[in-house]
């Protein structure tokens, strides 16, 4: 079998980095993955043995609170041992996703961890089980007043929760299930090629010529994109009615009532909060997509724009390239410029080969920071190809970095933060990244700075809450039959031209541009996570332009907190509260303030 790891020569500063999963372990064969794929088998039994069927009788005696303390320890270990498994093979898959060896490779290690998993499912399920005056009382004092967190997360759960054997069953069908076909999604995805002239490409570099200064390079893409999901649109459109008729079935069995109440129950999020984020990003339309995108046909002398020039350079202005050492240097500075403990922890990403950010044939197409486990280290993927955005992508998924690494002393258990505040610092490390190209940007450029900052919100804002809408509208369909392709596409076109505006020309082929799109695939409802970030960032920034000293310490705070606090306790040291409309309305006149001031500014 191919080794993934590379041995890395001296590599210049202005060449982007290739990661070294080495860390992790040192290949494929490496004897320590064997080693661990043994031992976590051997601890996930040995746990049951020793578990499976006491943790009520435990729970009731009077030492309870160190012994339940001491299962939950052990049971966080095999946690942070399957979570390096689980990385590295999900890393070495993302360095070339069309490599069937490392398709086997990962497909292999996720049997194996499932298979090894199923012995820890009851667990969960007899904790509870326990009566919660007696958990009450033993989370009430240490050792265990420590995993409180994570048990009372546990609890949530609870009204939803199969009998012990049920549980097993899904969670064993999961591999042939829906992580059987989400590969099935990314593996055709990353063999799809799109023919732009005589250039046969993957998705990445495609989508990258979107935001091509010359329009015919934008039409052929954007036709290119069309041609290509046309002709696999049967398959996604069946993957898509699959994987929303296995999640449907999976919230019937567990009492969800609404389509998208899973996922507020993993986020930690109240139904009605994200209501009333969705009803504001939807009330602001108006004033935020459809005014901004008329100002920009405007510049371009139009009255509409076609959907490929929705992301279009503005016209008569330079698109400047940035070198990976120019990136790295501004995002650093910006990051310092706030907090040398912010820069200093982004470093060790450069420093330390924790990114990987060329574009290679079959790479995973996007970006994301995996934060592993919190016994090793995040790494960031990127595709950089030089364009300011690339530059605003280098500083959001950065964010992310620092995000995990202040939070991993919280333990494999209690580290991950719940989607809705995943996106924090991501999210504030973009804005002081823009802030500072502002800044530093001549005057003729502010027009073209403010625009790309407006349009990333509005593709962070009202392009996810769409897509929120869009998933909605398709699931809730789902549970009266299969749709065919032809009706995922006109749900996809309702959605879309209602939110773009009337400036916006949705010309033939756009309809299939559903069809790309990971998150669907992957985390059901993921997107409003987005705008929930983007919109409360917005609100943290406001105040941080205006705090007096003392906010980055209770900014790195609140990072720090991982999953251990919900939203309203993160945020009320900030004078922020999510379930006030007040809350959302600050953050959209962040986005309305800055089409304000464009409209000011002389079109060049």
């Amino acid at each position: 079998m191919s080794d993934p790891v590379r041995t890395f020569s001296s590599v210049g500063a202005n060449e982007p980095p290739e990661w070294n999963l080495g860390d992790l372990y040192a290949g494929m064969d490496a004897p320590e993955f064997l080693a661990d794929l043994h031992a976590m088998d051997a601890d996930c039994k040995a746990f049951a043995a020793d578990y499976r069927g006491k943790i009520a009788e435990i729970s009731a005696g009077i030492e309870s609170s160190a012994a339940l303390f001491e299962a939950i320890k052990r049971y966080e270990a095999i946690d942070d041992r399957i979570g390096r498994i689980m990385s590295y093979a999900g890393l070495v898959h993302a360095e070339n996703v069309a490599d069937p060896a490392r398709g086997k490779f990962y497909g292999d290690a996720q049997e194996k961890v499932s298979s090894a998993t199923t012995e820890l499912l009851f667990f969960a399920l007899e904790l509870n089980c326990v009566d919660d005056s007696e958990l009450n009382r033993a989370m009430a004092s240490a050792p265990l007043a420590h995993y409180r967190p994570w048990l009372e997360d546990i609890r949530l759960e609870k009204p939803h929760q199969l009998e012990d054997r049920v549980e097993q069953l899904f969670h064993e069908k999961s591999v042939t299930g829906f992580g059987a076909w989400n590969r099935l999604f990314d593996e055709t995805m990353a063999a799809l090629r799109f023919k732009v002239g005589d250039q046969e490409l993957s998705l990445e570099p495609v989508l990258n010529m979107m935001q091509d200064p010359a329009e015919d390079i934008r039409h052929q893409a954007s036709d290119a994109i069309a041609a290509t999901l046309k002709d696999n649109l049967r398959t996604f459109a069946f993957i898509t009615n699959t994987l929303a008729k296995d999640k449907e079935i999976s919230d019937r069995w567990r009492g969800f009532s609404d389509v998208a109440d899973s996922r507020h129950l993993s986020n930690r999020v109240e139904r009605d909060v994200v209501d009333a984020l969705v009803a504001a990003v939807q009330e602001a339309y108006p004033r935020l997509s459809h005014r901004y995108y008329k100002l920009k046909a405007k510049w371009f002398g139009r009255e509409t724009l076609n959907h490929w020039d929705r992301n279009a350079p503005l016209p008569n202005v330079p698109t400047r390239t940035y070198a990976w050492e120019d990136a790295r240097n501004i995002v650093l500075g910006a990051y310092g410029d706030f907090s040398p403990r912010m820069a200093d922890i982004a470093r060790e990403f450069f420093d330390r080969r924790w990114i990987d950010a060329p574009v290679r044939p079959g790479k995973a197409p996007g970006a994301f920071a995996h934060p592993t486990t919190p016994s090793a280290h995040p790494y960031v993927l990127l595709n950089y190809q030089g364009k300011p955005r690339d530059v605003m992508t280098l500083a959001h998924e950065l964010g992310h970095g620092v995000h995990q690494v202040l939070a991993a002393h919280n333990g494999a258990l209690m580290a991950p933060t719940p989607l809705t505040l995943a996106e924090t610092a991501s999210v504030f490390g973009e804005m002081l990244t823009f802030r500072a190209l502002l800044a530093a940007s001549a005057p003729e450029q502010r027009r073209a700075m403010l625009a790309s900052k407006v349009e990333d919100m509005l593709n962070t804002v009202v392009r996810q809450i769409a897509f929120y809408s869009f998933e909605r509208k398709v699931h809730e369909a789902r549970r009266e039959g299969e749709l065919t392709a032809d009706r995922i596409c006109e749900l996809w076109m309702s959605v879309q031209g209602e939110s773009l505006g009337p400036a916006i020309k949705l010309g033939q082929g756009y309809e299939t541009f559903w069809a790309y799109i990971p998150h669907f695939i992957h985390s059901p409802f993921y997107v409003y996570a987005y705008a929930f970030g983007d919109c409360l960032v917005n609100s943290l920034y406001g105040v941080y332009q205006n705090a007096s000293a003392g906010f980055a310490e209770k900014y790195f705070a609140m990072l720090s907190a991982g999953g251990t606090k919900h939203h309203s306790e993160l945020l009320a040291p900030f004078g922020l509260d999510a379930r006030d409309p007040g809350f959302w309305r600050i953050g959209l006149s962040m986005i309305e303030g800055m089409i304000a001031e464009l409209e000011t500014l002389p079109s060049g």
